[in-house]
């Protein structure tokens, strides 16, 4: 089996890990997973965090490097995330590594090809070409912890990359969580870790959903990419916002509130152009990142917004007068 499919034992840890003090108390607070070393993402994450009434805490979950293959972005994006929280993903796990037998230890499951694990694997090698150059951001790098938790308002959250039991696990993947095993897994994964939210990343398709685990209702957050586009014929990322106020930006698509906290989906708008010419000049035509990324990071998956709501999710009253809008336009 292609090196990135199998899952090592050192990504591994048990929910009650989580179960645990929180690492820091925050009244708002942005998860950002899956930058993919995208700067005018980030520099539109932050504006949105400026932009708050009260100061918001950034924690980024980790692959926030992939595509930043040049010597300044890679110091760029590490430099700038560093003096946040932080967790690592797979991939700054990997870059820290030294033998590369894990390949990306992206961990896909099954039904993704072995061309794009292939592809994927040489992404983070020829990344890794570039972080070798840096010996003190890797060793940054290795320090970060594979999870956190958080206290906003009372309400205890899990902060990882993959799921509860593995940084690069699937089980918050929004196919995973069409099923009752899959509900029935994540509902014990919150019980397990005592917490009342779970904010998520790694599978790049975003979804959420609240849940009842018999002690009230919970809910996960997977923001799917911070930094590539997450729906058909969209450019923006997503992060995910949890706050003891309501958001009153109109970058908000969807969420729900527990136990009078806030948790949204915030579409991250950026230079896509700007982007785009960062993207082209690491990743030309026919490289393994604009085989696998380009259309999408060009014309979005094909995944619609609706999809990203599971049960107890609302799409923000904004975006909604905009889609009925568009409708009577049409």
């Amino acid at each position: 089996m292609s090196p990135g499919r199998n899952c090592p034992l050192h990504y591994r840890y048990v929910p009650e890990s989580l179960n645990r003090p929180a690492d820091f108390i925050a009244d708002t607070l942005y998860v950002i997973g899956g930058l993919y070393g995208n700067q005018p993402a980030l520099r539109a994450i932050r504006e949105l965090a400026t932009a708050e009434p009260a100061s918001a805490t950034l924690v980024f979950n980790g692959d926030f490097n992939w595509f930043n293959i040049d010597a300044a972005g890679f110091t760029a994006i590490n430099e700038t995330v560093l003096t946040h929280h932080a967790i690592r993903g797979n991939v700054e796990t990997e870059l820290a590594s030294d033998d590369g037998d894990t390949g990306c230890g992206c961990g896909y499951p099954d039904s993704v090809s072995d061309a794009d694990v292939e592809r994927s694997n040489a992404i983070e090698a020829r990344l890794r070409e570039t972080a070798r150059g840096f010996p003190e951001l890797r060793a940054r790098l290795a320090a970060l912890p594979m999870t956190l938790t958080a206290n906003v308002g009372g309400l205890r959250i899990a902060i990882v990359h993959g799921d509860c039991e593995s940084l690069a696990g699937w089980s918050y993947d929004e196919s995973a969580l069409r099923d009752a095993d899959g509900i029935a897994s994540v509902t014990a994964h919150c019980k397990a870790a005592g917490v009342n939210i779970i904010a998520s990343s790694h599978t790049c398709l975003p979804i959420a959903m609240t849940l009842d685990t018999g002690n009230g209702t919970s809910a996960i957050f997977n923001n799917g990419a911070a930094g590539m586009p997450n729906f058909a014929g969209t450019s923006f990322g997503v992060i995910t916002r949890i706050s003891t106020t309501a958001a009153s930006t109109p970058a908000t698509l969807y969420g729900t509130v527990i136990d009078g906290i806030h948790i949204d989906a915030l579409a991250v708008h950026h230079d896509q152009t700007a982007w785009q010419t960062a993207f082209s000049a690491n990743w030309p035509d026919g490289s393994a990142a604009e085989l696998s990324y380009g259309k999408r990071i060009a014309n979005g998956p094909r995944y619609g917004l609706n999809r990203a709501m599971g049960p107890g999710i609302r799409i923000s009253h904004t975006l909604l007068q905009q889609v009925r809008t568009a409708g009577g336009k049409s």
